[in-house]
């Protein structure tokens, strides 16, 4: 199956920079490029293994996923339950790392198409624009996390 990564050095402690990422609603609007709306399932109020989220992504693709992972501030993974239909599959991690006085963050995503048919040129394809779009995303990820104004908001929001 291929799969796609991308990294970066964000100048922030793990436990903000984990606790950022799990943010949803307007909130995760303001630093996520990939989707216009997310949202948790089955009343489920926060994230954690076995919960269930809708993403839509800014190109209006639906996606179900639910946590299989969960281990804050080192951690996350999701699979796909159901999704696009040119997806066999769909899998998530975002990994955590204290390095350098900041963190390392690592996110992949491994996935298959359908059909078998077209399945060497789709996952070809797929590789490149998933590729794209996680670079993007944590680029963007990483901007947020340095924005001293987006940092305090948030910290506001959670000190609650």
């Amino acid at each position: 199956m291929p799969q796609v990564r991308a990294e970066r050095h964000i100048r922030l402690d793990p436990e903000t920079v984990f606790a950022l990422s799990q943010t949803t609603g307007a909130f995760r609007l303001k630093w996520d490029p990939f989707i216009s709306a997310q949202g948790f399932l089955n009343s489920a109020t926060s994230a954690g293994k076995g919960v269930r989220t809708r993403t839509v992504s800014r190109l209006g693709l639906v996606m179900v996923s639910e946590y299989v992972s969960y281990a804050p501030p080192k951690n996350v993974g999701m699979t796909m339950v159901s999704g696009p239909w040119f997806f066999g599959n769909f899998g998530g991690g975002w990994r955590f790392t204290a390095d350098d006085g900041g963190t390392r963050a690592v996110w992949k995503y491994t996935f298959s198409c359908r059909p078998a048919w077209l399945r060497p040129v789709a996952e070809r394809m797929g590789a490149w624009l998933l590729g794209r779009e996680i670079s993007k995303r944590i680029e963007a990820f990483a901007r947020a996390c340095e924005d001293p104004g987006l940092v305090a908001e948030f910290r506001a929001l959670h000190a609650q």
